[in-house]
């Protein structure tokens, strides 16, 4: 069963489970993926089905920092469940370790040097690690290693 498949059983389960905030934030997924098929007029596989929820997921963490900001405990609360119920679809996600492994494979892949390759060992890994790990911890490591520091 593909990720599309699978989200929209999802949707039909809580549909007949008249589970209206979780039918709604599967709604939203929806959305976005039809979305993206549509301005890019494709039908989007799995990985690319992954970069819209990893997109949708930057946005509730930025909108969860916002509300907590602004006192809004309600608008946070709704955004964590669906922050929730979204990473349910992502792969599992890398270790520490392995994070810092595919790192160092991406510097050696792309010959590496310095400060100046860091994008390109961001797109290497982007393509390889999408939706599998937070990018900025990655990009955090890959400039640790490229510096030196």
């Amino acid at each position: 069963m593909t990720l599309k498949e699978r989200i929209n059983e999802d949707v039909k389960a809580a549909m007949r489970a008249r589970a209206a905030q979780t039918l709604g934030a599967l709604r939203l997924l929806t959305a976005a993926i039809k979305q993206r098929e549509v301005d890019e007029r494709i039908a989007l596989d799995d990985a690319a089905i992954i970069s819209v929820i990893d997109r949708m997921l930057k946005q509730r963490r930025d909108s969860i920092a916002q509300f907590a900001q602004a006192g809004r405990n309600d608008l946070v609360d709704a955004e964590t469940f669906e922050l929730r119920l979204l990473s349910a679809y992502l792969p599992a996600s890398l270790s520490t370790e392995e994070l810092a492994a595919a790192v160092a494979k991406a510097i050696a892949e792309t010959a590496a040097t310095g400060p100046g390759d860091m994008g390109k060992v961001m797109a290497c890994l982007r393509t390889g690690l999408a939706g599998r790990v937070d990018m900025s911890e990655a990009s955090r490591l890959v400039k640790a290693q490229l510096t030196g520091v």
